[in-house]
């Protein structure tokens, strides 16, 4: 199923963590956090101004993107768990 967002919104892959600590002790799935990292998989246009000028988006799908602990709303498509949020959520590109 293709999947396009809507204005200035970004459709994001969790990138998984890691599954041992540095010092190499195991995290069980339990005691893990859900990654605050992620792939874009696909962007709006843009956002508008209030004169109907589009503000096209900095991010572009296959940048890898930091965001917010509490940033975006969980959605499965075709058995995938993608997160929705908007552009502004996103704190930054990892280069």
């Amino acid at each position: 199923m293709a999947f396009k967002p809507l204005h200035d919104r970004v459709l994001v892959r969790r990138v998984e963590s890691e599954e041992k600590t540095a010092g190499g002790l195991i995290i069980p799935d339990s005691a893990k956090e859900k990654p605050q990292e992620g792939e874009i998989v696909a962007v709006g246009d843009g956002a508008r101004k209030d004169n109907g000028e589009l503000i096209e988006l900095a991010v572009k799908s296959g940048d890898k993107v930091l965001f917010g602990k509490w940033s975006g709303t969980e959605i499965t498509l075709d058995g995938e768990e993608l997160l929705i949020m908007k552009e502004s959520d996103i704190l930054g590109i990892v280069a």
